[in-house]
């Protein structure tokens, strides 16, 4: 039963923050310094429960997009869409392949969540003062693919975060807007990664798992994760991100003064 509990504990923090701007992958780290660690395999499944969470929340857009194929703006959308996974899916393999990996510890994770709260504040401040602007340009499509590369080799810098922002940086200032193209972009890389971490694991012999305990962090994470980007998408329309932006630097502090030897 404690064991249990943990799992539903560690399903709702990954439903929580995989996609709210504050790095699952260092909250992750705290609760399973308290919980016990958990295999790769497990965060990896845990963490499509998420994903599909999103890809359940955005069915009708995605639907959207697909049937309203004709339309040039749909056209035009989704070869953008393509473009930003292209080069995550590219670049990440370069990175794969080569091996460079920082290891998930206190330190790189800490630092990246500070950074990335100066990140949110200086997005925010930028793009207020700009003409509000809901276009996708293809220069957001590039800049948000090596964003998620770059949240991809630095734990705790937060997909969601880096893709929103350098959205709303390279022109894309409605809030509404970036989020929504960050997420759907999300929802192909993530799967990609999940899979290909999985059949990694597969490969390497790692698949000895607790299937019960991580088909419960699933159904969590999914149940957690749709009611947190509910309501995220609900509160970015009256509210900045600048809160979220005070809580990773506020935490990225906390980890570096109260656990600095792991």
């Amino acid at each position: 039963m404690p064991d249990l509990i943990n799992v539903l504990l560690l399903g709702i923090i990954e439903g929580i923050t995989e996609f709210l701007p504050i790095s699952s992958t260092g909250h992750l780290l705290i609760a399973q310094h308290w919980l016990g660690a958990r295999s790769d395999t497990f965060n990896v499944v845990i963490q499509a429960g998420a994903i599909l969470a999103v890809t359940l929340i955005y069915w009708k857009r995605l639907w959207q997009l697909a049937s309203g194929w004709r339309e040039l703006a749909n056209r035009d959308y989704v070869y953008k869409l393509m473009l930003a996974f292209a080069i995550t899916a590219v670049l990440g393999m370069v990175v794969a392949k080569s091996g460079f990996k920082l290891p998930d510890t206190v330190m790189p994770i800490a630092i990246a969540l500070i950074v990335g709260g100066f990140w949110i504040l200086a997005a925010e401040w930028v793009s207020a003062r700009r003409p509000q602007s809901e276009r996708i340009t293809w220069t957001v499509a590039i800049l948000v693919g090596l964003a998620q590369i770059v949240a991809a080799i630095f734990p705790g810098t937060s997909r969601s975060a880096a893709t929103i922002f350098i959205a709303m940086l390279a022109g894309t200032n409605n809030r509404a807007a970036a989020t929504e193209f960050a997420f759907l972009v999300g929802i192909p890389t993530m799967f990609a990664a999940s899979g290909y971490e999985l059949l990694k694991q597969w490969k390497s012999g790692g698949m000895d798992e607790d299937w019960f305990a991580m088909g419960v962090g699933f159904v969590v994470a999914t149940i957690t994760a749709f009611i947190a980007v509910k309501w995220l998408l609900g509160y970015i329309r009256t509210h900045t991100f600048n809160a979220f932006a005070l809580y990773r630097i506020a935490l990225g502090a906390g980890l570096l003064l109260l656990m600095p030897g792991n």
